[in-house]
């Protein structure tokens, strides 16, 4: 069985080492000028050569070529993540009084610090504070904000950086090259984009795809990641531009047929209107975009993603509509293809009741929008676009949509409601949902608090940091 990529063309010596130029250059002038710390403090995303950087170093600081297996025995690596107790840490400080084997120093390696035990960590900084001449220590975390400062003052400490988009592609290229893998641009961008800044992440997908076709398309890599292509999430911010309830159907389908996975279009919608707005390519309005873009992060923890997904889409372009025209809002159909691949649900027309409704009627319903708020945001966004008429005990929900009425109409949703109804007012209610496409909703569209201006930094938090250019 052959090793891995990321293995078998792991960094062997500094200068092999992609992304991380500011430290290959402070370290080998260290070691040039034999200027060496007793502790090194490796921080960084995972993937970018922490560790790699770390084994090279201690085989460097021993003038010794890499996995030299005469020098290997002082070099001590430690997972801390498997060994995080104060037991593994006394052995450790008890070992380092013993001097090396073969080597200058004994040097040990310590692998995500950050998961060390309290106790663990004041007994490593007794050993920090007075290290035998002997000993070097080199940690390593993907989370140094958790290491206790007494720790980080006591060690040089290194960041590491994402590595950047165009040196991952051309490291891709020397390795199929080497590998004899055809593979184009377009499936080289999607790895390096999908790595997000690890090595070793896009080497472990060049690894899956190398086998699927002959060369690797971009079509093989969206289909082993399960991401949409960029022209369905195309289709979709089309669709709200246009305020097309249908094509907004169409394209989720289309997207549920081929297995894409509804927290996965939620994120890559996010990046797609995040980036829009960032580079001032946006044919939303700003404030719609910075809303549904903080709405968007809440559809992974959704218990059903695929209705909050659907549910909030439609939702904008019915509150955008409403908005911006007055007159009754009838969704579009762009094409007699879309009109094709849109679901036919036949609407449940009824003559709409007599409303007999009282205050108290009023008051009951008011409570029932505000507790389905609170516990359930993929239904209060189904609710509230609902007008209720009472009559006693019978109450119809009247919707102008059939989207909405059939999403109110299953049986876990009229259950919730009516439950809710019995518990704030002691009556039980039977709830019938008919389209009207007269109805006047009289829940308005919630308002975007602040000022005209996008709150740039919330989203940068949401999805990632970026430089806003001024128009």
């Amino acid at each position: 069985m052959g090793q891995a990529l990321y293995r078998v063309y792991r960094s062997k010596s500094l200068d092999e080492v992609v992304g991380q130029n500011h430290i290959v250059t402070i370290l080998q002038q260290a070691l040039k000028t034999n200027t060496i710390s007793h502790a090194y403090l490796f921080t960084g995303p995972r993937g970018v050569g922490k560790t790699s950087v770390a084994r090279i170093l201690a085989y460097s600081l021993n003038n010794s070529p890499y996995s030299d297996p005469t020098t290997a025995i002082d070099i001590i690596e430690i997972d801390a993540a498997s060994h995080r107790g104060i037991d593994k840490i006394r052995e450790l400080r008890e070992q380092v009084h013993v001097a090396p084997t073969n080597s200058k120093y004994k040097i040990y390696i310590i692998d995500e610090v950050h998961m060390l035990t309290p106790e663990s960590f004041n007994a490593l900084l007794k050993t920090l504070e007075e290290p035998p001449q002997h000993v070097i220590f080199i940690l390593a975390t993907t989370e140094a904000y958790k290491l206790p400062e007494t720790i980080i003052s006591r060690t040089q400490r290194f960041n590491f950086k994402p590595i950047d988009k165009a040196s991952i592609i051309e490291h891709l290229k020397k390795i199929s090259q080497s590998e004899k893998i055809s593979i184009d641009e377009e499936a080289l961008d999607l790895i390096a984009d999908h790595s997000q800044g690890s090595l070793r992440d896009a080497l472990s997908l060049l690894d899956q795809v190398r086998n699927m076709s002959n060369p690797v398309k971009a079509e093989g890599v969206l289909n082993l990641l399960g991401l949409a292509s960029a022209d369905s999430i195309n289709k979709i911010v089309s669709s709200l531009v246009d305020q097309d309830l249908a094509a907004v159907i169409a394209a989720l389908r289309t997207m549920h047929d081929q297995g894409i996975e509804p927290p996965i279009i939620a994120k890559q919608l996010g990046i797609r209107l995040r980036s829009d707005l960032i580079d001032n390519k946006a044919e939303l309005p700003s404030q719609q975009i910075t809303k549904l873009l903080g709405q968007l992060i809440d559809v992974p923890a959704s218990i059903e993603p695929d209705v909050a997904l659907e549910t909030l889409l439609l939702s904008t372009i019915v509150n955008s509509a409403e908005q911006h025209n007055p007159e009754k809002f009838i969704p579009t159909v762009k094409s007699a293809a879309e009109e094709q691949t849109s679901p036919k649900i036949m609407p449940e027309i009824a003559k709409p009741p007599v409303n007999k409704a009282t205050k108290a009627d009023e008051k009951i319903w008011e409570e029932v929008l505000a507790a389905i708020k609170d516990q359930h945001n993929t239904l209060y966004g189904i609710i509230r676009m609902a007008k209720p008429v009472w009559n006693g005990d019978k109450l119809t929900l009247l919707f102008r949509f059939v989207f909405h009425q059939k999403r109110m109409k299953e049986a876990r949703n009229v259950s919730q409601i009516t439950e809710l109804i019995e518990k704030l007012s002691g009556r039980q209610v039977v709830i019938n949902c008919i389209v009207d496409q007269s109805v006047e909703i009289s829940s308005p569209a919630e308002a975007v608090s602040g000022n005209e201006s996008p709150d740039i930094e919330n989203i940068s938090n949401i999805f990632g940091s970026a430089e806003l250019l001024e128009s």
